[in-house]
Protein backbone atom coordinates (compact mmCIF):
# COMPACT_ATOMS: atom_id res chain seq x y z
CA UNK A 1 0.00 0.00 0.00
CA UNK A 2 2.89 2.32 1.17
CA UNK A 3 4.42 1.95 -2.57
CA UNK A 4 1.75 1.91 -4.46
CA UNK A 5 0.60 5.40 -3.09
CA UNK A 6 4.16 7.04 -3.47
CA UNK A 7 4.08 5.71 -7.07
CA UNK A 8 0.65 7.19 -7.64
CA UNK A 9 1.67 10.48 -5.80
CA UNK A 10 4.86 10.78 -8.11
CA UNK A 11 2.91 10.65 -11.58
CA UNK A 12 2.78 13.96 -13.18
CA UNK A 13 -0.47 16.37 -13.18
CA UNK A 14 -0.69 19.74 -15.49
CA UNK A 15 0.17 20.37 -18.65
CA UNK A 16 2.17 18.43 -21.08
CA UNK A 17 5.13 20.75 -21.23
CA UNK A 18 5.36 21.58 -17.36
CA UNK A 19 5.12 17.28 -17.36
CA UNK A 20 7.70 17.04 -19.44
CA UNK A 21 9.96 19.30 -17.50
CA UNK A 22 9.68 17.87 -14.66
CA UNK A 23 10.09 14.82 -15.58
CA UNK A 24 13.66 15.92 -17.57
CA UNK A 25 14.82 17.02 -13.81
CA UNK A 26 13.43 13.86 -11.94
CA UNK A 27 15.81 12.27 -14.70
CA UNK A 28 18.27 14.16 -14.25
CA UNK A 29 18.43 14.04 -10.35
CA UNK A 30 18.03 10.03 -10.52
CA UNK A 31 21.26 9.92 -12.54
CA UNK A 32 23.22 12.61 -10.07
CA UNK A 33 22.07 10.20 -7.64
CA UNK A 34 22.83 6.67 -9.42
CA UNK A 35 26.75 8.21 -9.98
CA UNK A 36 26.86 9.47 -6.64
CA UNK A 37 26.16 6.06 -4.99
CA UNK A 38 28.15 4.20 -7.76
CA UNK A 39 31.62 6.13 -6.58
CA UNK A 40 30.49 4.93 -2.79
CA UNK A 41 31.12 1.44 -1.25
CA UNK A 42 29.06 1.02 2.03
CA UNK A 43 26.56 2.59 2.94
CA UNK A 44 25.25 2.40 6.59
CA UNK A 45 22.01 3.69 7.78
CA UNK A 46 22.00 4.14 11.75
CA UNK A 47 18.24 4.17 12.51
CA UNK A 48 15.57 3.26 15.42
CA UNK A 49 11.86 3.45 15.96
CA UNK A 50 12.17 5.24 19.40
CA UNK A 51 13.83 8.71 19.98
CA UNK A 52 16.59 9.90 22.40
CA UNK A 53 18.41 6.54 22.30
CA UNK A 54 22.04 7.82 20.81
CA UNK A 55 21.16 7.35 17.12
CA UNK A 56 23.03 10.69 16.22
CA UNK A 57 26.03 9.89 18.69
CA UNK A 58 26.42 6.17 17.68
CA UNK A 59 26.46 8.07 13.71
CA UNK A 60 29.09 10.77 14.49
CA UNK A 61 31.58 8.45 16.31
CA UNK A 62 31.06 5.46 13.94
CA UNK A 63 32.01 8.06 11.24
CA UNK A 64 35.19 9.46 13.72
CA UNK A 65 36.27 5.62 14.32
CA UNK A 66 36.04 4.93 10.09
CA UNK A 67 38.03 8.05 9.34
CA UNK A 68 40.40 7.47 11.47
CA UNK A 69 41.27 3.92 10.07
CA UNK A 70 42.38 5.76 7.53
CA UNK A 71 38.81 5.62 5.39
CA UNK A 72 37.34 7.92 3.59
CA UNK A 73 33.69 9.07 5.33
CA UNK A 74 30.70 10.69 4.55
CA UNK A 75 28.04 11.57 6.88
CA UNK A 76 24.98 12.55 5.88
CA UNK A 77 22.25 13.62 8.77
CA UNK A 78 18.45 13.25 7.43
CA UNK A 79 16.89 14.46 10.45
CA UNK A 80 14.80 17.07 9.03
CA UNK A 81 13.08 18.77 12.11
CA UNK A 82 15.78 17.80 14.71
CA UNK A 83 19.35 17.72 13.03
CA UNK A 84 22.06 17.21 15.93
CA UNK A 85 25.02 16.27 13.33
CA UNK A 86 25.88 19.96 12.72
CA UNK A 87 26.12 20.58 16.55
CA UNK A 88 28.40 16.97 16.96
CA UNK A 89 30.63 18.12 14.74
CA UNK A 90 30.98 21.37 15.25
CA UNK A 91 29.82 22.39 12.13
CA UNK A 92 28.95 26.37 12.13
CA UNK A 93 29.26 27.66 8.98
CA UNK A 94 26.98 27.58 6.12
CA UNK A 95 27.53 24.62 3.42
CA UNK A 96 29.12 25.87 0.36
CA UNK A 97 28.52 25.04 -3.51
CA UNK A 98 30.92 24.00 -6.24
CA UNK A 99 32.21 26.69 -8.91
CA UNK A 100 29.49 25.44 -11.63
CA UNK A 101 26.76 25.98 -8.73
CA UNK A 102 25.28 22.32 -9.05
CA UNK A 103 26.00 20.52 -6.27
CA UNK A 104 27.03 21.40 -2.44
CA UNK A 105 30.45 21.05 -1.08
CA UNK A 106 29.94 18.99 2.33
CA UNK A 107 31.59 20.14 5.27
CA UNK A 108 35.21 18.76 5.48
CA UNK A 109 35.45 17.30 8.91
CA UNK A 110 38.98 15.96 8.81
CA UNK A 111 40.98 14.74 5.85
CA UNK A 112 39.22 11.12 5.69
CA UNK A 113 35.74 12.91 7.38
CA UNK A 114 33.27 15.13 5.03
CA UNK A 115 29.43 15.30 6.41
CA UNK A 116 26.06 17.26 5.59
CA UNK A 117 23.38 18.57 7.71
CA UNK A 118 20.39 20.78 6.90
CA UNK A 119 21.11 22.58 9.83
CA UNK A 120 24.34 24.06 7.66
CA UNK A 121 21.60 25.26 5.52
CA UNK A 122 19.95 27.40 7.57
CA UNK A 123 20.92 31.16 8.39
CA UNK A 124 19.46 30.97 11.33
CA UNK A 125 20.11 28.15 13.59
CA UNK A 126 17.31 28.52 15.83
CA UNK A 127 14.64 28.26 12.91
CA UNK A 128 11.88 25.52 12.97
CA UNK A 129 12.00 23.69 9.70
CA UNK A 130 8.16 23.13 9.21
CA UNK A 131 7.79 20.64 6.16
CA UNK A 132 5.56 18.04 4.96
CA UNK A 133 6.50 14.48 3.49
CA UNK A 134 7.59 15.63 -0.40
CA UNK A 135 9.86 18.40 1.27
CA UNK A 136 11.53 16.04 3.23
CA UNK A 137 11.91 13.57 0.77
CA UNK A 138 12.93 15.87 -2.12
CA UNK A 139 15.97 16.95 0.56
CA UNK A 140 17.32 13.01 0.95
CA UNK A 141 17.25 13.10 -2.66
CA UNK A 142 19.09 16.01 -3.50
CA UNK A 143 21.69 15.44 -0.50
CA UNK A 144 22.40 11.76 -2.11
CA UNK A 145 22.84 13.53 -5.23
CA UNK A 146 23.66 17.02 -5.62
CA UNK A 147 26.10 16.40 -2.97
CA UNK A 148 29.29 16.44 -4.42
CA UNK A 149 30.44 13.12 -2.00
CA UNK A 150 33.45 12.32 -4.22
CA UNK A 151 35.01 8.56 -4.03
CA UNK A 152 34.06 7.17 -0.18
CA UNK A 153 34.33 3.82 1.52
CA UNK A 154 31.59 4.70 3.72
CA UNK A 155 28.79 6.77 4.07
CA UNK A 156 26.71 6.96 7.32
CA UNK A 157 23.21 7.94 7.08
CA UNK A 158 21.56 9.40 10.24
CA UNK A 159 18.16 9.40 10.56
CA UNK A 160 15.49 10.89 12.76
CA UNK A 161 13.49 8.06 15.01
CA UNK A 162 10.52 6.57 13.50
CA UNK A 163 9.42 4.44 10.51
CA UNK A 164 7.98 7.37 8.07
CA UNK A 165 9.06 9.39 5.69
CA UNK A 166 12.63 9.92 6.12
CA UNK A 167 13.74 6.17 6.67
CA UNK A 168 11.48 5.42 3.82
CA UNK A 169 13.09 7.44 1.36
CA UNK A 170 16.68 6.49 2.47
CA UNK A 171 15.66 3.28 1.86
CA UNK A 172 14.22 3.89 -1.48
CA UNK A 173 16.49 6.15 -2.63
CA UNK A 174 19.37 4.03 -1.96
CA UNK A 175 18.50 0.50 -1.89
CA UNK A 176 21.75 -1.33 -1.24
CA UNK A 177 21.93 0.83 2.19
CA UNK A 178 22.86 -1.84 5.43
CA UNK A 179 20.74 -1.26 8.92
CA UNK A 180 22.28 -0.78 11.80
CA UNK A 181 19.61 -0.49 14.87
CA UNK A 182 20.01 1.52 18.08
CA UNK A 183 18.29 0.86 21.28
CA UNK A 184 18.89 1.07 24.74
CA UNK A 185 18.01 -2.03 26.91
CA UNK A 186 14.63 -1.17 28.75
CA UNK A 187 11.12 -2.51 27.18
CA UNK A 188 9.83 1.13 26.72
CA UNK A 189 12.48 1.80 23.78
CA UNK A 190 12.84 -1.93 23.18
CA UNK A 191 8.87 -2.22 22.27
CA UNK A 192 9.68 -0.01 19.09
CA UNK A 193 13.06 -1.24 18.00
CA UNK A 194 10.58 -4.61 17.21
CA UNK A 195 9.04 -2.07 14.95
CA UNK A 196 11.98 -0.58 13.42
CA UNK A 197 12.69 -4.58 12.76
CA UNK A 198 9.58 -4.48 11.29
CA UNK A 199 10.27 -1.93 8.70
CA UNK A 200 13.38 -3.39 7.63
CA UNK A 201 11.85 -6.71 6.80
CA UNK A 202 8.93 -4.70 5.16
CA UNK A 203 10.96 -2.59 3.18
CA UNK A 204 13.75 -5.11 2.74
CA UNK A 205 16.36 -3.45 4.04
CA UNK A 206 19.27 -5.50 5.16
CA UNK A 207 20.64 -5.42 9.01
CA UNK A 208 23.66 -5.38 10.12
CA UNK A 209 22.46 -5.73 13.54
CA UNK A 210 21.63 -3.82 16.76
CA UNK A 211 23.55 -1.84 19.12
CA UNK A 212 22.32 -1.45 22.84
CA UNK A 213 23.74 1.93 23.93
CA UNK A 214 23.75 3.57 27.84
CA UNK A 215 24.41 0.14 28.68
CA UNK A 216 25.15 0.64 32.72
CA UNK A 217 27.23 3.76 33.98
CA UNK A 218 29.72 3.36 36.07
CA UNK A 219 29.75 5.68 39.59
CA UNK A 220 32.74 8.06 39.23
CA UNK A 221 32.77 8.12 42.93
CA UNK A 222 32.58 3.73 44.08
CA UNK A 223 33.14 2.53 41.07
CA UNK A 224 30.08 0.50 41.11
CA UNK A 225 27.97 0.36 37.63
CA UNK A 226 24.99 1.05 37.64
CA UNK A 227 22.15 -0.25 34.91
CA UNK A 228 20.26 3.32 34.43
CA UNK A 229 17.94 1.41 32.03
CA UNK A 230 18.11 -2.15 32.70
CA UNK A 231 20.45 -4.20 30.82
CA UNK A 232 20.84 -6.49 27.85
CA UNK A 233 17.27 -5.82 26.46
CA UNK A 234 19.41 -5.11 22.99
CA UNK A 235 21.02 -8.65 23.13
CA UNK A 236 17.75 -10.57 23.96
CA UNK A 237 16.02 -8.89 21.23
CA UNK A 238 19.24 -9.83 18.73
CA UNK A 239 18.66 -13.48 19.40
CA UNK A 240 14.95 -13.18 19.22
CA UNK A 241 14.54 -11.77 15.42
CA UNK A 242 17.72 -13.58 14.42
CA UNK A 243 19.46 -10.57 14.08
CA UNK A 244 23.48 -9.71 14.98
CA UNK A 245 24.10 -8.05 18.00
CA UNK A 246 26.50 -5.64 17.62
CA UNK A 247 28.30 -4.81 21.19
CA UNK A 248 26.76 -2.55 24.43
CA UNK A 249 28.16 0.42 24.65
CA UNK A 250 28.30 1.83 28.37
CA UNK A 251 27.21 5.58 29.19
CA UNK A 252 29.50 8.05 29.12
CA UNK A 253 29.03 11.25 30.83
CA UNK A 254 32.34 12.31 28.98
CA UNK A 255 29.86 11.28 25.27
CA UNK A 256 27.65 14.35 26.70
CA UNK A 257 30.53 16.81 27.10
CA UNK A 258 32.32 16.17 23.25
CA UNK A 259 28.77 16.16 21.58
CA UNK A 260 28.69 19.94 22.57
CA UNK A 261 31.81 20.72 22.24
CA UNK A 262 31.48 19.29 18.76
CA UNK A 263 34.64 16.64 18.51
CA UNK A 264 33.10 13.28 18.38
CA UNK A 265 34.54 11.04 21.81
CA UNK A 266 36.03 8.77 19.32
CA UNK A 267 38.44 11.30 17.69
CA UNK A 268 40.18 11.68 21.62
CA UNK A 269 42.76 9.16 22.15
CA UNK A 270 41.65 8.72 25.97
CA UNK A 271 41.37 4.44 26.15
CA UNK A 272 37.97 4.58 28.31
CA UNK A 273 35.57 1.99 28.97
CA UNK A 274 33.08 3.49 26.08
CA UNK A 275 35.85 3.70 23.73
CA UNK A 276 36.66 -0.09 24.20
CA UNK A 277 33.40 -1.39 23.77
CA UNK A 278 32.29 1.36 20.96
CA UNK A 279 35.28 -0.23 18.68
CA UNK A 280 34.11 -3.83 19.62
CA UNK A 281 30.88 -2.08 17.71
CA UNK A 282 32.64 -0.95 15.19
CA UNK A 283 34.75 -4.54 14.51
CA UNK A 284 31.58 -5.87 14.44
CA UNK A 285 30.12 -4.17 11.48
CA UNK A 286 32.92 -3.51 9.29
CA UNK A 287 33.99 -7.78 9.41
CA UNK A 288 30.30 -8.52 8.26
CA UNK A 289 31.47 -6.25 5.06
Amino acid sequence: MIHDSVDKAQKPQGCPSQNNEMARKQQEQQAMIKDNLARIKHKIFVLSGKGGVGKSSVSANLAAVLSKKGYKTGLMDVDVHGPSIAQMLGMTELLDITPDQQRLIPKQVNENLKAVSVQALMQDKNQAIIWRGPAKAGMIQQFVGMVDWGELDFLIIDAPPGTGDEPLTVVQTIPEALGVIVTTPQEVALADIRKSISFCNTVKLKTLGIVENMSGFKCPHCGESIDLFMNGGGERTAKQFGLTFLGSIPFDTGVVASGDQGVPIMFQDEETPFTQAFSIVVDNITKQL
